[in-house]
């Protein structure tokens, strides 16, 4: 009986030791199957400092290009499902920005948004792209405008899905967590990563629980690396002062769900940005290229072809 209690021991703790461990495999494996699938492949782009991992489709020859810009603490992945519908007419490029996904952390690299922008534009270079539209979620949003609005003449268009950047007139569930003293993106267990998670969507895509274990325990381990990010990201300058230089047509795509950045900053930019499509859709949180890939992509070839790009 004593061996038989040792070996359900063993058993119990060698699957709860490897349970992270299978997700991590699948998690790879999965992102880079559905990138197979939808024509996009994997490019190292060296500039300056950093050696960027993308993920790059589309024909090289296309009229058009478009640069997506993930949140803080996300990576390329997140674009995939949206990048699909858009690699037959157009190049496109996702790239991990600096500190996050396979480009990688560097402590004390500097992670500000005009220090980041800077290298998108030296990526932009490297990638041999003049004018490019470009799309950004979060942080990425926020890079994104900073880019509209310091670097003009590089920026066709720009799309903001739930953009970081401006004061929200309400305070979000984040926000409040901020006030008190916690930041839901520092992780310090599987358990504290659930309520951070339910924070981000309000309608998810389906996920395997062990595959969840697994983007647990990769935020535990980039804790340290996500807060010093966080530090920089958040000392950026505002954008209010600089929503008035934005000339590109722009779309501001937002969830009223969102828990991480409040619904009510959707009047700040609209005020700002002169030529401004805005879109609020129910039901929807953060991430809503990732919660509706598709019916987001159809939004915002609707409004590329609208200014007939």
């Amino acid at each position: 009986m004593l061996v038989l209690w040792v070996v359900l021991a063993v058993f119990i703790a060698w699957s709860w030791l490897t349970y992270p461990g299978i997700g991590h495999v699948l998690y790879d494996m999965g992102t880079a199957l559905e990138a197979r699938l939808y024509r996009l492949h994997k490019i190292t782009v060296p500039i300056s400092e950093m050696t960027v991992s993308t993920w790059q489709g589309g024909p090289y020859e296309a009229s058009g290009s478009i640069l997506m810009l993930h949140g803080y603490s996300a990576d390329k992945n997140l674009w995939l499902r949206f990048a699909r519908h858009f690699v037959g007419d157009y190049r496109v490029v996702v790239p991990d920005l600096a500190g996050h996904g396979e480009t990688g952390f560097k402590a004390g690299g500097g992670y500000d948004i005009p220090t980041q922008a800077r290298r998108v534009i030296e990526l932009l270079d490297a990638c041999g792209l003049d004018k490019v539209h470009v799309v950004g979620n979060s942080m990425g949003g926020y890079l994104a405008a900073w880019l509209a609005a310091t670097s003009p003449e590089r920026v066709l268009t720009l799309a903001l899905i739930d953009p970081a950047g401006v004061t929200a007139p309400q305070a979000s569930d984040m926000e409040r967590h901020l006030a008190a003293g916690h930041n839901p993106f520092l992780v310090d267990s599987r358990d504290d990563f659930a309520p951070f998670y339910a924070m981000t969507m309000a309608s998810p895509p389906w996920v395997p629980s062990v595959v969840l274990a697994a983007l647990a325990e990769r935020y535990e381990q980039r804790r340290d690396e996500l807060a010093e990010i966080f530090v920089d990201f958040r000392a950026s300058p505002p954008m209010e002062p600089r929503l008035a230089d934005i000339r590109a047509p722009s779309l501001l795509l937002w969830g009223r769900k969102d828990r991480l950045i409040d619904v009510s900053s959707v009047p700040v930019w609209s005020k700002g940005i002169a030529d401004l499509r805005v879109e609020i859709w129910d039901g929807i949180g953060h991430m809503p290229m990732v919660e509706r890939p598709g019916k987001t992509a159809a939004l915002y070839r609707d409004f590329l072809k609208g200014l007939g790009q």
